[in-house]
């Protein structure tokens, strides 16, 4: 053996070694890249928990607040409310009053007239009788000389001197009579004139504390809006951090189902396509003998949740480069060749017995409906519609319209 085959001998062996370090180095950066994002994911899972308790703790906190200022309102609101309760009284008894003073007011006026009246009846009378006895006082000897000189009957004369005492004692009498209508009057005069001062005075009062009683009300009003004003900017911030709250807990709640998720195994590489050895054969015969549509990485696993909800993988996702070309599995027929919603370019083929093979998220699809296929066939090829983030194949097995694990069908090899 020549120098030179050695040394290319020598430097394939380098390029192997080289080849197996770089693929343990990519399997190791791959470990570490899967640790130290499951260890970021646990730090913020613990910070937001953390945060997410102190959020509950400050909305404890507050709930207690908007209690004791409720409680608050409700004493200021009962303090109002007896305020606004005497005032009212104080309105009803000043109206009460006031009605009084009124009768008062006509009754001690009607008074005054009638003491007006018999003042003057009395003057008059007085007047009179003091005339009468100045007369009798001047005149009284004459008139009896007269009476007795007049040669009259002597019982004539003694009626005549009766009848004028009897006037001049019932003018007296009458006299007397009217000084004590007089005084009594006078009496009930001041008497009226008392409970007017005193309804004044009463008045007076009611009207203060009517005052004092407003002034409360006032104030008592103020510290009610205040504390309505403070109810609101609690309840409000409550409000703002129970929104706090519902976010970070449905971001805490993922961070749980993140951490609960089991971790992926190793991606699986395909490199196998179908052919059409088993042609013919029936569908269910095939278990354990299939390939996968395309050559490229499935990056997941049946029955495992999709990324960011709570909704499982029916089948595979086989990660590879647009327009590389996708095979049929086996034998059938196209049964849908369109495209889909959530799926974008869609082929369905039907392979007898209630077996079908779904092809998703393709960039062209080259059979149509009715198409009678052989295993390998080329029937579309790889793209991302859909609206789909990578480029690749959508695949599923059903049976009777339920999905089944496509991996459980492949050959091993």
């Amino acid at each position: 053996m020549s120098s030179g085959d050695t040394a290319i001998r020598r430097q394939k062996t380098e390029d192997r070694r080289q080849i197996v370090v770089w693929l343990r180095h990519g399997v190791f950066l791959s470990s570490v890249f899967c640790l130290l994002s499951s260890v970021f994911c646990c730090a913020a899972y613990a910070g937001q928990q953390e945060k997410l308790e102190n959020l509950r703790q400050r909305i404890a906190a507050m709930q207690r607040e908007l209690d004791k200022t409720s409680e608050s309102k409700s004493e200021a609101a009962d303090a109002l409310r007896e305020s606004e309760r005497g005032i009212s009284d104080s309105n009803r008894k000043l109206a009460e009053l006031a009605a009084q003073q009124l009768v008062t007011d006509h009754t001690l006026n009607e008074l005054q007239a009638q003491e007006q009246q018999l003042g003057n009846r009395l003057g008059e009378q007085q007047a009179l009788l003091g005339k009468l006895l100045y007369q009798q006082y001047l005149g009284g000897k004459q008139e009896y000389l007269k009476l007795l000189l007049n040669n009259q009957d002597p019982n004539q004369i003694a009626r005549d001197l009766q009848h004028y005492q009897y006037i001049a004692r019932s003018r007296a009498s009458w006299l007397n009579t009217l000084r004590n209508d007089l005084a009594a009057l006078n009496a009930v005069s001041v008497a009226t004139r008392e409970q007017r001062a005193e309804l004044a005075s009463l008045r007076a009062e009611q009207s203060a504390q009517k005052k004092t009683l407003e002034k409360e009300q006032r104030a008592r009003q103020q510290l009610l809006g205040k504390i309505s004003q403070q109810l609101r900017l609690q309840r409000r911030e409550i409000n703002r951090l129970q929104r706090d709250e519902n976010r970070l807990a449905q971001l805490v709640d993922k961070l749980t189902r993140m951490l609960a998720r089991p971790k992926s195994g190793p991606l699986f590489r395909n490199d196998n396509l179908p052919d059409n050895r088993f042609d013919g054969s029936p569908f269910e015969q095939l278990k354990g003998k299939l390939a996968l549509p395309v050559k490229g990485e499935v990056t997941n696993r049946f029955g495992a949740p999709r990324p960011e909800s709570t909704v499982l993988w029916n089948g595979l996702f086989l990660r590879t480069s647009s327009g590389q070309a996708v095979k049929v599995i086996a034998a059938g027929r196209v049964v849908f060749s369109d495209w889909l919603r959530g799926f974008g370019n869609l082929l369905i083929v039907d392979h007898g017995k209630g077996y079908m093979s779904v092809y998703g998220n393709n960039e062209t699809l080259y059979k149509q409906v009715g198409d009678v296929l052989r295993g390998g066939d080329t029937i579309a090829s790889v793209g991302n519609s859909g609206g789909n983030e990578d480029s690749g194949l959508y695949f599923e097995l059903r049976h009777e319209s339920k999905p089944f694990d496509p991996m459980k069908w492949l050959a091993t090899k």
